[in-house]
């Protein structure tokens, strides 16, 4: 029975419904309701006359094709006769399309409840769209150049849903308070000599979701951020404060600062909060403790002055900690985990996470964060202790750019990621056997643990060596635990001859990529895994030079191949027999010198579906007629004198390629 009525459903549903696509412009139902289409630059226009017709229509999904100028523009002439032929419509979405402008003429279409105009170029609304009484919802996200809201917009008194993520609002228009069954409103912008306009979210009362104050710098009286009464919003759920930018104050404007966040004591059920570029010398009360039971997530960018940390300790529900740019703070001590020693410490936060925090030398660590999955610390150049050494939950641990810290990575017995980035050798004590992902970059990071991570971690699966400079690593003995776990190896800038291991141990080696290892001769034993199945050499002129000793041609399984040549070593590339048949990925990147893609290198790859050729400024013609029939799809990039040659139907020799399915030639 249910699936009787579900085809009544679509049936019927079915005959007010349209899509238009492609080429294909047919007659329209007359009683169709609801339309659908994509407008491209050849046939939008013939498409439009078609909808014109339909007098009844109810909504119109506008979606464009193509980029840049090869896109379908929505221009004034173009929406008026929209406007005046179908003025019956609830729902208007010109989603992405081209238009930079909304023509007068939308006052015209008095039922309409519903208008989508995100990610397009308008720089500002017709004060005509006020007169459309019954709009419930206007989405403008990422509209980046819109920098206003018409004058009479407080007369829209029926709208539930404001949209204006990612634009660029100066300040909100006057009467905005008058909407008072705004339901979602995400961006509030308290404009420069407009600190009282914060007055008018007070009215706003039934505000749900997400919202985000900025410009709160403009803001001189407390007396007006309390007046917007944000502790009675009970629905919001994610609240950002910002104040747009950091600068030097006198006393008594941090003062009113202090005062003016006081006075923004958010609700009780407030689950995400952010605060911005705040220069008060001290955060508020209500930022610690029980005031906030709910608060998920916390977010403190940019607050330079305060010398210390608010007590965050005892936030029942916080999971997500980010802390950055916080230049006033040298030492995180007692004060960060709360007055309440009766209590565990951060009892539920999961993420923690310290960036840029450029003054930042001591962290007193007590026995806490029983839950702690992630714990991130960045360019904390100063920091020198030390680390939580008990953390039972630790998954992912990273630090990076701290130069100056000297501590043990934390005793943590489930740790699968480790990121070690800049941080010379004073970290590395016992490495945990459980890691399964692992970044290095610097060489003392990299001389003080690599062998340590290679011989011990019998589940390691990916690693990322970057930046080791120095004398050749040699180990006295190549029995590595990870042997037959290691699926993925990227190597960045190796400035030595030779790999401390054999590649070949590596059984299940599926991902190998090098990147500039310019002194890098051979592969240490002349043998790459066998089950390899994806290559990358980027800038390695000596391995380049001798790519015939790779034994590539024996690698059945191997199916992506890429190659990267700034030496100009490469003239004329795949040499015979160099390739296994197995290859469906070939790309040729940067290679300055290449002049032939030689045709009996490609005869027997028989399974290649994908060539992209990019930045072969010599190179001058396909090898036409032996391209394998099998390829899908050509790519070329940067490399004039092919793009001469076969430029789409303008190229001499378009003709012998125009037969693959996609080609893409820029």
């Amino acid at each position: 029975m249910h699936d009787l009525v579900n085809d009544l459903a679509k049936s019927v549903s079915g005959e007010f419904r349209f899509r238009i696509e492609g080429d294909n412009v047919q007659d329209i139902p007359k009683r169709t309701r609801h339309i659908w289409c994509c407008l491209d630059l050849e046939d939008g226009a013939r498409k439009l006359k078609q909808i014109h017709k339909i007098k009844g229509l109810h909504s119109l999904m506008v979606e464009a094709q193509g980029y840049g100028d090869r896109r379908f523009k929505i221009g004034t002439d173009v929406q008026h006769n929209l406007y005046s032929r179908l003025q019956y419509l609830r729902m208007l979405s010109f989603h992405g399309c081209s238009i930079s402008e909304l023509a007068d003429e939308i006052r015209n279409l008095k039922l309409l409840r519903y208008l989508d105009l995100p990610y397009t170029e308008i720089t500002s609304l017709p004060n005509s769209v006020c007169m459309i009484y019954n709009l419930q919802t206007l989405l403008l996200e990422e509209c980046w150049k819109l920098t206003e809201l018409p004058l009479d917009f407080g007369k829209l008194i029926n709208l539930r849903d404001l949209n204006l993520k990612g634009t660029h609002i100066k300040k909100m228009p006057t009467k905005i308070g008058g909407l008072s069954n705004l339901e979602m409103l995400t961006d509030f912008v308290v404009g420069e000599k407009c600190g009282s306009d914060i007055v008018q979210l007070a009215e706003l009362k039934y505000l749900q979701g997400m919202l985000r104050i900025s410009g709160l710098k403009n803001v001189i009286d407390p007396a007006d951020a309390l007046a917007a009464n944000m502790k009675d919003k009970k629905h919001l759920e994610e609240l950002s404060l910002s104040y747009d930018e950091w600068r030097d104050m006198n006393q008594s404007v941090t003062e009113a600062q202090i005062f003016i966040l006081e006075a923004l004591q958010p609700n009780i059920n407030l689950m995400r909060l952010t605060i911005k570029d705040y220069g008060g010398s001290s955060f508020p009360y209500w930022l610690g403790d029980y005031h906030l039971p709910n608060l998920v997530s916390l977010e403190l960018l940019g607050c330079k002055l305060r010398s210390q940390l608010p007590p965050l300790g005892q936030f029942p529900s916080l999971k997500n900690l980010f802390i950055s740019g916080c230049d006033g703070i040298e030492i995180i001590g007692t004060e960060f985990y709360g007055y309440n020693s009766s209590n565990v410490s951060f009892k539920s936060l999961e993420t923690l996470r310290f960036e840029h925090m450029s003054e930042w030398k001591e962290w007193l660590c007590l026995e806490c964060f029983p839950l702690l999955q992630e714990l991130c610390i960045k360019h904390c150049p100063k920091l020198k202790s030390s680390l939580p050494q008990h953390l039972p939950s630790l998954q992912k641990l990273e630090i990076i750019d701290c130069q100056e810290l000297a501590a043990s990575i934390p005793m943590a017995a489930n740790i699968s990621e480790l990121e070690l980035k800049r941080c010379d050798d004073k970290l590395i004590n016992e490495l945990p056997a459980t890691l399964k992902r692992v970044i290095l970059c610097g060489t003392q990071v990299i001389r003080s643990s690599i062998e340590q991570i290679l011989f011990n971690c019998a589940f390691l699966e990916e690693l990322e060596v970057e930046d080791f400079f120095g004398p050749n690593l040699e180990w006295s003995s190549l029995d590595m635990c990870s042997c037959n776990s290691l699926c993925a190896l990227t190597i960045t800038v190796w400035h030595t001859s030779s790999f401390p291991f054999t590649l070949h141990l590596f059984t299940n080696l599926h991902s190998l990529a090098l990147y500039d290892c310019p002194w890098l001769e051979s592969f240490f034993g002349r043998q790459l895994p066998f089950n390899l199945c994806s290559l990358r050499i980027e800038i390695c002129p000596n391995l380049t030079a001798s790519r015939e000793e790779w034994g590539l041609f024996q690698l059945n399984f191997l199916k992506q191949l890429c190659v990267s040549d700034d030496f100009k070593i490469l003239e004329s590339f795949p040499e015979e027999s160099l390739l296994p048949s197995t290859i469906n990925s070939l790309e040729l990147i940067n290679c300055s010198n290449l002049r032939i893609i030689n045709y009996k290198g490609l005869l027997h790859l028989t399974s290649l579906e994908y060539l992209y050729i990019e930045d072969c400024p010599c190179l001058e013609r396909l090898p036409e007629e032996d391209l394998p029939s099998s390829l899908s799809t050509l790519s070329i990039h940067d490399c004039p004198l092919l793009k001469k040659l076969y430029q789409r139907e303008q190229g001499e020799r378009w003709h012998t390629i125009c037969h693959i399915p996609s080609v893409t030639i820029s």
